[in-house]
Formats: C-alpha cells, sequence, structure tokens
C-alpha cells in the first residue's frame, strides 16, 4: 500500500494563527505576504494566497507476516516546485504485495494512440474512456485528443488517420476500363457512320437515296460521325484546350444533325401536303431551302457558345464535394446560364422535329420518311430525358462516362432508326430499290392510306 502523509505546515494561516492564540487581523496580512525563512530542517517556509505551500512525503505500507506494518518512504510531493518537478518517485524501491503479478494499473484506462479520440464512458471516472478510431478525413496526432482534426479540401487522412496527405487526382483516362469500353464503341460506332456514308454515296444515283434528300443525308451522317468521335474529348485528362471545345463541339455537332432531321421533317410534311406548284410554301422542298434551315439554326448553336465562351469561359477545375481520398478533375462549363440556354436550345429543335415528323407519320409513302424520323426522335428524348436523372445521381468520373454513353446512345439512335431500313433496301432488297416502289402512283396514295386504316 502506497500513502501520502503531508506535514503539519500545509495548515492555514488562519488555522496557525487560532491554535497560537492569536486573534486574526486584517492588518496581519501584509505582513505575513513577507514571512520568507528556512526552518531547523532546512526547508524554505513562506506563505502563498494565505496557505502554506504543501510538501508531502511517499511511503509504501507494508504487512509483515507478524501482521505489522512496516513504512518506506519511496518519494516525495512539493506543490511550490516548477512543474514537472513536483513528484519524485523511486519506482525500484516499490515493493508490491506477492499477490500481485504484475503492477496494478492506476488508471480504467489506456492512452488513445493518434488516429484515435477519446470518449468518456457515461457514468464512470474521467479517466475512464473508449478510444475510437477518427472518421475518413479526420486525423489525431497525438495521444489522448478528444477531438479529431479534419483534413483540408485537398488531402484526406491515411489508413492509421494520423497523417493528412494529398488527396489523389481521378479522372475518366484511356487507362481505365471503363474508358476503353466507351472509346471502342465511339469509333466503332463513327466507322459504322461512315460505312453508311459510303453506301449512300455508292448508290446516290438510286431512286431511295434520292427521294430522302441526299444532301441532307449527307450532312446528317457526317454529323453523326462528328458526334461519335466528340466523344472522345471527355476522355483523358482534362485540360484548358479540351474543356474550351468540348461542350461546344458536342453542342455544334448535335445541333447540325437536329436541324438536318428537323429539315427532312419540314421537307416530308411539305411534299406530301399537295402544295401547289408557285406557291410560297413550296419553296421548303428545295434543297437550298434546306441547306439554308441548317445554317440558320447551327449558327443560333454557335452564337450561344461564343457569347458563353466571352462571358465565362469552361477550365479545368476539382470536384471537391465528394468526401474520400480522390478529387475528380473535370470541365467546369463557366456560366451554368449559357449551358443551360445551349441545351435548351438543342431540346428546343428537338422536340420541333418531333412535332413536325408525328404530324407526317401516316402520310402514303410506301416507305415513309417521317415514321422513321418520328421514331428515331423518340428515342432521342428518351436517352437524354433519362440521362439528367442519371447524371445528377451520379460521382466523378462517371458523370462523364453518363455523358458520354448518352451522346452515343442518342447518336445510334438517329442513325439505326433513320438509315437501317434504306440501308436494308439498298444491300438486302435493290429490287425494291426503284422510283416506283419509294414514290409509288398518285391513283395508289388512296389506296395505301385505305389499307393502313
Amino acid at each position: 500500500m502506497i500513502g501520502i502523509i503531508g506535514n503539519l505546515e500545509s495548515s492555514s494561516t488562519k488555522l496557525m494563527a487560532k491554535l497560537t492564540g492569536i486573534y486574526w487581523y486584517p492588518q496581519l496580512n501584509k505582513f505575513l505576504k513577507s514571512v520568507n525563512f528556512n526552518t531547523t530542517s532546512g526547508e524554505n517556509f513562506y506563505f502563498n494566497n494565505g496557505e502554506i505551500p504543501g510538501k508531502y512525503d511517499i511511503l509504501n505500507w507494508l504487512m509483515t507476516p507478524d501482521y505489522t506494518i512496516q513504512t518506506n518512504q519511496i518519494g516525495t510531493y512539493t506543490k511550490s516546485a516548477p512543474l514537472g518537478k513536483q513528484l519524485n518517485l523511486n519506482e525500484s524501491a516499490i515493493q508490491w504485495h506477492k499477490s500481485f503479478k504484475k503492477v496494478p494499473r492506476s488508471v480504467c484506462s489506456e492512452s488513445c494512440l493518434p488516429g484515435y479520440r477519446k470518449v468518456l464512458r457515461k457514468s464512470e471516472q474521467k479517466c475512464c474512456y473508449d478510444c475510437i478510431l477518427c472518421p475518413e478525413g479526420e486525423i489525431t496526432n497525438t495521444t489522448d485528443m478528444m477531438n479529431c482534426i479534419t483534413c483540408s479540401e485537398n488531402e484526406w487522412s491515411n489508413e492509421k488517420r494520423n497523417l493528412c496527405i494529398s488527396r489523389t487526382i481521378d479522372f475518366l483516362s484511356y487507362d481505365d476500363p471503363l474508358g476503353v469500353s466507351l472509346c471502342f464503341f465511339a469509333v466503332q460506332l463513327s466507322l459504322l457512320t461512315l460505312g453508311v456514308l459510303a453506301i449512300f454515296f455508292k448508290h446516290k444515283d438510286t431512286p431511295i437515296v434520292k427521294a430522302n434528300n441526299r444532301d441532307l443525308s449527307y450532312i446528317l451522317l457526317l454529323s453523326l460521325t462528328l458526334s461519335f468521335l466528340c466523344s472522345l474529348l471527355f476522355i483523358g485528362m482534362p485540360d484548358t484546350i479540351t474543356c474550351h471545345i468540348q461542350q461546344a463541339a458536342f453542342a455544334i455537332v448535335f445541333t447540325i444533325a437536329i436541324s438536318s432531321v428537323l429539315a427532312k421533317s419540314i421537307t416530308v410534311l411539305a411534299a406530301f401536303n399537295n402544295i401547289k406548284p408557285g406557291s410560297k410554301s413550296r419553296r421548303w422542298m428545295s434543297p437550298q431551302a434546306s441547306m439554308y434551315l441548317v445554317c440558320v439554326c447551327s449558327i443560333g448553336e454557335i452564337i450561344i457558345c461564343v457569347v458563353g465562351f466571352l462571358i465565362n469561359p469552361p477550365f479545368p477545375d476539382f470536384d471537391r464535394s465528394d468526401r474520400s481520398a480522390k478529387m475528380t478533375l473535370h470541365c467546369n462549363q463557366g456560366s451554368a446560364i449559357v449551358f443551360y440556354v445551349a441545351v435548351g436550345y438543342m431540346t428546343m429543335l428537338a422536340v420541333l422535329s418531333f412535332i413536325i415528323a408525328f404530324l407526317s407519320r401516316k402520310l402514303p409513302d410506301n416507305f415513309n420518311e417521317a415514321s422513321h424520323i418520328t421514331f428515331s426522335m423518340l428515342v432521342f428524348c428518351c436517352v437524354w430525358l433519362t440521362f439528367f436523372p442519371a447524371y445528377l445521381s451520379t460521382k466523378g468520373k462517371y458523370m462523364t462516362a453518363v455523358e458520354i454513353f448518352a451522346i452515343l446512345a442518342s447518336s445510334t439512335g438517329l442513325l439505326t432508326c433513320i438509315f437501317l431500313p434504306k440501308c436494308y433496301i439498298i444491300i438486302i432488297r435493290p429490287d425494291l430499290n426503284t422510283k416506283q416502289n419509294v414514290i409509288g402512283k398518285k391513283e395508289k396514295f388512296g389506296s395505301y392510306a385505305t389499307e393502313t386504316k
């Protein structure tokens, strides 16, 4: 047993005055403050705020076999000594009872190492606590810390939670299996589109190619090829150049494609509405009018992109919203208003194309271009309607992957729905690629309409 024995000098000055028969008066304070002398044992005696600085002997109590108590001084505690030197303990002089197999603990919990924080146990002493590992993104760098320290935005905690380290940069790269897969599909679909363009160019004088406005078909196929290839701009480490042309290329190329579909829809509707020769409405059937419409719609999107570039151009930026060891490098679109205006402009053209094609879907043509356009625009709109919730529900590089997938899916929908039936006739059923089958006679329109009803 270890005991602490204090000397009699630790009693208050008031108590000493009463014991010595001296009445206590406030006038004695100024004299007591100046009392300072050495006792016969060589110890310094003085008053500190009315108290004598305590000095204690630490004793080791031992019980002998004959049940007597022996004491052995093993240290001292001097309250007036400097911090760190108040306790003097000779641990080698301590004698424990033989029933103790090891030195008993004086606390109920071990110290919490760096990386952990102290959590006090309810209804227990302050020395009783649990050590809880700091959450991700927070650390402790010394022992027995009560609170964890949050790392900065560009840093993250290591596995031991005792050090903040730099966060790794993440982006959709060509080394990533997802990036390689999207790149493969983009290249293959662009080659497929070029193959369709080659087929149309080789059979440019056949009735089915001529009846569907060759120039618009060429422009649409070229724009679809570029739309597949522009998805490659979203793969790889973003830099200033790619960020400048990434969204602009996507918006302009898609606007050209949709405006080409819109021109096709207007041409088909004008051709089968019994427009009289010389009428002003018949001008929409001319190739020049279709090209003019595509140019005007494309210039509108170009103006929006240029205005957005002048106001607040896109730039590479880090997405730190996701609290993890990685921060995503992506292209910040700059002005959000301009971005939504550009997307809204494309959406307006797509909806207008769908409405016009839908109104002319039952026109009596053996190879009705309007029905193909209607279905293609339906696929296009469905892809982009599902894109926004999917895009907002993902994080990091997967947001870029969702955008690339939407570009590839919508472009593939336009390619297959509009051009696949024509390629089938050109390659597999050339017997149907005749003027009579493509256009038909005027008397045949009524019978065809009757059959469809």
